[in-house]
């Protein structure tokens, strides 16, 4: 008799199944992977659903194949990439999925017109985006007890691994941790990729005809969540169509670095120097002379440190570049990794004035502090513009900069905080183009939010309870004069607790300190004139303590500052542009008592525009790294 319904019940679901392709959804669960952090699952069942409201199903079909990297083969405990081959499902019909195939020869066989044909003995990864009333009943437990965001208005993601029998049946097993790993940096990236497929220039677009593309290679950098980062926290993921599609190898232009010498040897009598092409001045390491880009020189090894000539280059090794050469190449290495490819503006900057002007900003409002043209007015007292309006963003169309509105119907009106994981999700919420250079100025105030709701937990707990968060700002410079762009904060609290930011440096103009505006409904601003330690005492006590750029080896008033903040026992956390300046603070630190607690990491929300120092050739960016204390 059992056998008798267990055959029964099979032959049910084969017919009245709702999954795509395949038949029935399995009925897994992600509870039942061992060892599976909650927190991953929310940050799982997010980057579903910022992959889903970019809605890629509008132009890819099942025909159209993507091959997947992530990171090394060696990344994987099979020493091979494990599903590097993906379509979706549902384009032109029926449940919208995603599927993973172990290899290309399979998805080719197993792709019809719409369905997926059953293939004997493959097997393949399986995202269907489920309406909740379908959902099991455990699947039910896991939403609402995590308070899992849904995609779209009422779909969950639900993974699980499908296998056709050689008997033509189908098995179901829950993915495990390292599978939706993968599938996660999958999620994240092609997000950020799909859009810039480009139909093929001879495609002519006539109905039932499949849309064609040109071929198409791209690797952006994903960041892993905490709980399943494993070593260095971000990932290379490259997203190919069709799927052999592979890099061609560009010949050097003209223009570009020329490499001509070996690296150092351990004789240090004997130099190696690379002469390297720039259209600005730059500084010598050693005497600190300015020398013009196109004749200043680089270490042959690490290719990161600038020197006007051999005889500054050879003294400078001996003395000092010896020690910290491999450091610098390998900090060198990751130049790829930390560039923030979604962005389709030119994000490396040689000069302030000349990429304003290409973008259109030179001068105008809130981009006059992104270069020295107004280094005479003093910060936050920018003067009104020509004919006395002053437009914050700069004649931006309104499409191409956040409006001051909240996010209306967000998560149907649950009120929570908004929680993102980088650049491409907020770009999706606000419905930017990623050709809109907004992010260079929000920079700071997404750096504030991520701190206050993913960082520091105590932070989060209070604005989750409707409470009040006191920020201590140390520092402002150029923010004093981006106001608008901290309103941002207050949309994305989304009706949930209030934040006082309470600017305190010596920059602050004597006539604004003392003056406290509400930039939002729950954003307060106050700004203060003077040395941190001189004037907390007059202040609030702080719930956390922030500070951008922070420069903490150029400035005697840390020590102060940092005792203060040692006595406090005052969660803070602070950026700074490049990895080398944040190895430097963690020496300031560890020298006033204080212990690095978060650790260095590449801040999602850094600015994507890539600056020159004047004697180095390190990746460095604007609130590039945070790390923090007592956290």
């Amino acid at each position: 008799m059992e056998v008798h319904l267990r055959d029964l019940f099979a032959r049910f679901e084969d017919q009245f199944g709702s999954g795509p392709g395949l038949g029935p959804t399995s009925g897994t669960c992600l509870l039942l992977v061992e060892s599976l952090p909650p927190p991953f699952i929310k940050h799982l069942f997010r980057a579903s659903a910022a992959l889903f409201r970019t809605d890629p199903w509008k132009r890819l079909r099942p025909a159209h194949l993507l091959g997947l990297r992530v990171g090394k083969d060696s990344d994987w405990s099979s020493k091979k990439q494990l599903f590097p081959c993906a379509q979706f499902i549902g384009g032109d019909g029926g449940d919208l999925a995603l599927h993973f195939f172990k290899s290309e020869p399979d998805a080719l066989k197993m792709t019809g017109l719409r369905e997926t044909i059953r293939s004997p003995n493959t097997e393949l990864l399986r995202v269907v985006f489920v309406p909740e009333p379908l959902l099991t009943s455990a699947d039910k437990r896991m939403v609402r007890s995590l308070s899992l965001e849904s995609s779209g208005t009422d779909r969950f993601p639900v993974f699980d691994v499908a296998r056709c029998t050689s008997t033509g049946s189908l098995r179901f097993r829950n993915p495990t941790l390292e599978e939706l790993r993968y599938v996660y940096a999958f999620m994240k990236a092609i997000a950020l990729v799909h859009p810039l497929l480009q139909p093929a220039k001879d495609a002519v677009p006539k109905r039932g005809r499949l849309l064609r593309f040109e071929p198409f290679i791209e690797t952006v950098d994903v960041q892993w969540p905490q709980e399943v980062s494993r070593g260095w926290d971000l990932v290379a993921v490259t997203v190919s169509h069709p799927p052999g599609q592979a890099y061609e190898e560009k010949k050097l232009s003209s223009n570009s670095p020329k490499y001509i010498a070996e690296p150092p040897k351990e004789d240090s009598s004997k130099t190696a120097l690379v002469t390297k092409t720039w259209n600005i001045l730059r500084q010598c390491m050693m005497c600190e002379k300015e020398v013009p880009g196109e004749q200043c020189l680089c270490c042959g090894r690490c290719r990161a440190v600038v020197y006007c000539g051999p005889v500054c280059h050879k003294q400078h090794w001996k003395d000092e570049h010896k020690s910290v050469c491999g450091v610098y190449k390998a900090m060198m290495e990751r130049e790829e990794e930390l560039a923030l490819k979604v962005f389709t503006f030119p994000c490396f900057v040689d000069h302030p004035c000349k990429w304003l002007d290409l973008m259109g900003l030179h001068q105008k409002g809130m981009w006059r502090r992104r270069c020295d043209c107004y280094a005479h007015c003093p910060f936050g007292l920018l003067p009104l513009e020509l004919g006395g309006v002053s437009t914050s963003w700069g004649g931006l169309s309104d499409g191409e900069c956040p409006q001051d509105t909240p996010f209306v119907n967000y998560m149907d009106g649950v009120s929570n905080p908004i929680l993102l994981s980088g650049w491409s999700e907020y770009y999706n919420l606000r419905s930017l183009p990623m050709s809109s250079p907004v992010s260079a100025i929000l920079s700071h105030s997404l750096t504030v939010y991520n701190i206050l709701t993913s960082l520091s937990m105590s932070s989060k707990n209070r604005l989750i309870k409707g409470k009040e968060v006191v920020v201590h700002y140390l520092g402002p410079e150029g923010e004093l004069d981006w106001m608008p762009a901290f309103s941002e904060i207050g949309h994305l609290l989304n009706g949930v607790g209030n934040v006082q930011i309470v600017m305190v440096g010596p920059d602050v103009p004597s006539n604004l300190s003392g003056t406290a505006s509400g930039i939002s409904g729950r954003v307060r601003v106050s700004l203060v004139r003077g040395i941190y330690q001189e004037q907390a005492s007059y202040l609030s006590s702080p719930h956390l303590v922030v500070a951008l750029n922070c420069k903490m080896e150029s400035f005697g008033s840390w020590v102060g500052a940092l005792e203060l903040i040692k006595s406090m026992n005052a969660p803070a956390f602070f950026t700074d542009k490049s990895e080398i300046l944040c190895a430097n603070a963690k020496q300031v630190l560890r020298a006033a008592g204080l212990h690095i607690t978060h650790p260095v990491t590449p801040n999602p929300f850094r600015s994507p525009l890539r600056e020159q120092a004047p004697s180095s050739n390190l990746p460095s960016f604007s609130n590039g790294f945070v790390f923090g204390v007592n956290t």
